[in-house]
């Protein structure tokens, strides 16, 4: 994906509605709580809402006790919500229906590609690390579908336009790295919209639930940069095939913040026990310095100055955070 600093935040027509939308995988890691602070902040500091999605879809990351715990350590850092919590869990019927739209458009079709196949080293990478679908599955005839059926169930997948069609290059303001460029065709290839397990993939659960929810501005890693693209044009897809009101088409301000990385560069998952939520609390550790220590990392705060969200209010700005937009590293005395 090509970016460039030098676009101008748009300025939202109607109230902005934010988002935070964890996994149910584990407790919250300090990486998880910068996500949700300057979402949280990106909504309020506008005089909007936001909202609370757990994206519990696939059953190996959801954990109903880690979702009890997830909505525990937003209070306790001091961030609160307008609607929610709702359950991707819940709503796999919608996703059945849009998946059904897009294969009645004949948008999509059965892949069969293995885990290793896609991953292998001699395919294709984007810039992210991630690969670049190559179509192998996009033309098979209806005995190969058939032959193939019968020995592995198919994943669904969707097909976007060639590389170079102007139709599949989409254009993205961030509002932490500025105006960002895709060529769907050349940079991802066709996605998933399916998996061979039947549980509906990220890309199109996220994007139908943030156009049917109203979301007009999405905080999150930067890690999640490169589905930026993916949903825009997807969006607009469904609401050209009416799987969303019209009105849904336009896409959600986008917003990547800088992730929090381990000494080694690795950026922080709850495999770090030692940095989540629940170690964090048990060591004594107040939530204002958790939160004052996080809006430090980006700007809003000084370097040991305990703070809570609903103070960092009248500091908030976007260009605070674009200029301090660089991943941190958390080492030993972080919360000291």
């Amino acid at each position: 994906m090509e970016t460039s600093t030098t676009g101008t935040s748009p300025t939202p027509s109607s109230p902005v509605v934010g988002r935070f939308a964890p996994t149910p995988s584990g407790r919250m890691h300090l990486g998880n709580a910068l996500a949700a602070l300057l979402a949280w902040l990106g909504a309020r500091s506008a005089g909007g809402r936001i909202l609370l999605r757990i994206e519990d879809l696939d059953p190996r990351a959801a954990d109903p006790e880690a979702a009890r715990l997830i909505l525990e350590d937003l209070a306790w850092l001091g961030l609160d919500w307008d609607a929610g919590p709702t359950f991707q869990s819940e709503r796999r019927q919608l996703y059945a229906g849009a998946v059904s739209a897009l294969h009645d458009a004949d948008l999509t079709y059965p892949c069969f590609c293995t885990r290793g196949e896609l991953h292998a080293a001699s395919a294709p990478h984007a810039s992210d690390g991630t690969y670049v679908y190559q179509g192998t599955c996009r033309d098979l005839s209806a005995d190969e579908v058939a032959a193939k059926a019968r020995r592995r169930t198919p994943a669904c997948r969707l097909a976007v336009p060639a590389p170079g069609d102007p139709a599949g290059i989409v254009h993205v303001h961030d509002l932490v790295f500025g105006d960002l460029s895709e060529d769907l065709g050349r940079d991802c290839g066709d996605f998933l919209v399916q998996r061979s397990d039947g549980v509906t993939a990220y890309q199109l659960a996220v994007t139908l639930d943030d156009a049917l929810m109203g979301v007009t501005q999405v905080v999150r890693g930067r890690d999640l940069m490169g589905s930026a693209a993916r949903q825009t044009w997807l969006r607009a897809t469904l609401a050209r095939l009416g799987a969303v009101p019209a009105g849904a088409a336009a896409p959600p301000e986008f917003a990547h913040v800088p992730l929090l990385v381990a000494p080694d560069g690795r950026r922080l998952s709850k495999r770090e026990h030692d940095l989540d939520l629940g170690a964090i609390r048990a060591r004594g550790v107040p939530a204002p310095r958790v939160v004052g220590r996080l809006a430090a990392c980006v700007g809003l705060a000084e370097a040991r100055e305990d703070v809570m969200p609903d103070e960092l209010l009248a500091r908030f700005s976007w260009e605070v955070v674009r200029a301090h937009r660089g991943d941190v590293t958390v080492r030993e005395g972080f919360l000291g």
